[in-house]
């Protein structure tokens, strides 16, 4: 068994695919639109095949705080801690918010945190 997708509401649809597609080389799809809904949709599928919908709809328009419950970050692994240091450099050189890092974890993972630009979590890790 495997998960073959996770999906998450955005707000700015094009803002975030090339986000995604720039800075964690994610390959898109055709845009998917169902005017009847408001609703449109792309799908990145990452070098190991793993897939993210990024989905928006016009009456899906607020998000509750920065706490809440249900998943709480993406992470992505970039192979080694050189790797994980560039590409947290890169972000925060183009105005991304790094909440911390890069840092070893208390569980031992060598980490940083940035905020995507909708204020999503996402873990870079080696």
């Amino acid at each position: 068994m495997r998960i073959e997708h996770v999906a998450i509401w955005v707000e700015n649809i094009d803002v975030m695919r090339k986000f995604y597609e720039h800075y964690f080389e994610a390959e898109v799809s055709g845009l998917y639109e169902n005017p009847k809904n408001q609703f449109k949709s792309y799908f990145l599928t990452f070098q190991d095949k793993t897939r993210l919908e990024i989905m928006q709809q016009a009456t899906v328009t607020q998000r509750v705080d920065n706490k809440h419950l249900g998943w709480a970050h993406l992470a992505f692994s970039v192979g080694n801690r050189v790797n994980v240091d560039e590409l947290t450099r890169r972000l925060i050189e183009d105005g991304f918010v790094c909440q911390n890092g890069p840092r070893i974890t208390g569980d031992g993972y060598y980490e940083s945190v940035i905020e995507d630009p909708e204020g999503n979590l996402i873990e870079i890790t080696e």
